[in-house]
């Protein structure tokens, strides 16, 4: 058995690990609480574009776009794809990273050309690791996601696809399903799907877009894309710092049941440590009468 010494150090060292923990869990809550109050009031002017779109999609339906061309004349074998992995800058969120990353590895492996974007150290990290050459890495954007940043990284995708670069992107992020768990997503940025607009509930609204609903569209459907990529990245982030509070609220609660199990040992040995010394006493005293 262990004296009391080292039990009592164990102690001290876990009580303070504990101590880091709780403090990641509250961190990491009022983190998820700010990324969600910012994506809410941000939400009713991407939805009002949205909505614009789908009008200028019924108002001009033969309409020229290329944010909307699919180019079913290339092949297979020779379409360019691109994919934007949103992951974390650390660890420490349980299987969040390792979810994400598994995910895009099973996307990757069902187009033969493919361009990677990296979001997140963690992300970069790995596919070096495997060899996998990152095309381009966004830093400073998994811990803070911003329409700036969202912009930045939506014109590097717009620039790629209207030079045809690429001819597919998607983003595969993860994103909050309820409090308790999230789901990693695999969705389409570009080529826009005509369908995807067509279905909303909106009414058509009678508006005059001038000069023309090509060039209103033209500076549309960036903005939109920035709404779509900055939404997946406060998605992602948020999903991250839930996962944490996950991971660090286990962490706390193994770190009391550990101290819980020392605090035996301690008393144990204690108890045996006293019952020693009065062995020892009692000894000595019939010695002394002998």
């Amino acid at each position: 058995m262990a004296n009391m010494r080292e039990i009592r150090s164990r102690m001290k060292s876990i009580q303070d690990i504990m101590k880091i923990t709780n403090a990641m869990y509250l961190i990491s809550s009022s983190k998820l609480k700010k990324a969600r109050k910012n994506l809410l009031a941000t939400e009713p002017y991407f939805e009002k574009l949205q909505s614009t779109i789908h009008d200028i999609l019924v108002r001009a339906p033969h309409m020229h776009q290329i944010y909307f061309e699919r180019r079913e004349n290339i092949k297979t074998s020779d379409r360019k794809t691109g994919y934007l992995v949103i992951t974390a800058d650390k660890g420490l969120a349980g299987s969040y990273n390792h979810n994400i990353i598994k995910r895009a590895e099973e996307e990757m492996a069902k187009t033969p050309n493919n361009c990677l974007f990296v979001v997140g150290q963690v992300g970069r990290q790995y596919f070096t690791r495997k060899n996998i050459h990152v095309d381009c890495e966004f830093l400073y954007t998994a811990q803070n996601p911003s329409l700036f940043r969202a912009e930045l990284i939506s014109e590097t995708i717009i620039e790629l696809f209207t030079a045809g670069r690429l001819d597919d992107i998607y983003i595969i992020y993860t994103k909050m399903v309820t409090p308790l768990r999230s789901e990693v997503q695999v969705a389409k940025i570009l080529p826009l799907e005509r369908m995807k607009f067509e279905r909303r509930k909106a009414g058509y609204q009678h508006a005059k877009f001038d000069p023309s609903p090509e060039e209103v569209m033209n500076h549309l459907v960036p903005n939109y894309l920035k709404g779509l990529i900055y939404g997946a990245l406060v998605e992602s982030f948020s999903s991250e710092q839930n996962a944490r509070m996950t991971a660090m609220e286990a962490a706390t609660k193994s770190a009391k049941n550990m101290i819980r199990e020392l605090d035996l040992l301690y008393n144990r040995a204690r108890q045996a440590s006293i019952t020693q010394e009065i062995t020892e006493i009692v000894s000595g005293a019939k010695s002394l009468k002998k």
